[in-house]
Parts: C-alpha cells; structure tokens; sequence
C-alpha cells in the first residue's frame, strides 16, 4: 500500500480524508489548520497529489481524493488508530498516544503492524460484551486492571 507514497504523502492523505468525514468536503484552509502548516504549503502538495492520482484539487474550491487515495488514506487511518489504540491499552496518555500513533505508522514493516492490529483487535473483541465469548472478556479485564495497578506501583516508586 506505501509504495512509492510517502509518510507526508500518507499525511495529507489522511487530513483529507477525515476532513471530509467530519464536514463533508475538504478545502485547502482546513488541511493547513488540521496539519498545522501555510496554505501554499498545502496547495504545492495537492498539486503533487494530483499529478500522483491520488487527489482532485481544485484551485480555490475543494480538495477530493481518488479511489486509489481514499484507499490509501483509509489504510493510514486504520494503522493511525490502531498504534493509537494499542498505546491506550497499554495507559500511555492520549496526548502522548496520539504523537506516538503517528510515528509508529509510518515506521513498521507490514508484518508488524499485522500482528499490532491483531493484537488490539484480540483485547478489543475480549473486552467487549460478547456471549459468544464465556471466559475471555473476564481474563482480560483482569489482566488489564493488574496491569493498571503495576503501572501505578511502578509510578509510586519513582517518586
């Protein structure tokens, strides 16, 4: 899916995408705040986008992705979120999940960030209310709470 796709490619690409999710379409004012960047800074990679296929850009109107980009944004959303879930799971704070999410998916090999979202959708589907599911969701609550009080121990002795 990454290939000859940049990491800052893959980020314009997931701004428009959850942009147009939140508000229904994308202009080049809303990346440059989502991304924290200048509008001409914006406008140079949409014309890059485009020239790849990747985005429809036009000049002063909307910014929509092609079939091959939404892919693409869809794909560095789903690993987005999953580095982000994982570090939730394992109490990293939000803010700190959120920067960290960000350099986890784009840095990984494939077979990595398979097992990554394996995992968290294995502790995912555990926790949640499932009948099909008897014991599991127990065990894992169990050794989620365990792992929240070591952390706190562990906590308590630094300080």
């Amino acid at each position: 899916m990454r290939k000859n796709v940049s990491g800052r490619c893959e980020d314009y690409l997931r701004a428009v995408y959850e942009i147009i999710e939140k508000k229904g379409y994308a202009r080049v004012k809303d990346v440059s705040r989502e991304l924290e960047v200048k509008p001409p800074t914006v406008v140079e990679m949409m014309r890059k986008l485009q020239n790849d296929g990747l985005v429809i850009y036009e000049k002063y109107g909307g910014i929509t992705l092609t079939s091959r980009g939404k892919e693409i944004a869809e794909a560095v959303k789903r690993r987005h979120d999953t580095f982000k879930r994982f570090l939730e799971i394992i109490l990293v704070p939000e803010d700190i999940a959120l920067k960290d999410a960000h350099v986890l998916e784009h840095r990984l090999d494939p077979k990595t960030i398979l097992q990554f979202t394996r995992f968290v959708d294995f502790i995912t589907e555990a926790t949640a209310e499932q009948p099909s599911i008897k014991r599991r969701p127990r065990i894992i609550r169990r050794w989620m709470e365990q792992f929240k009080r070591y952390c706190e121990e562990k906590d308590k002795e630094k300080s």
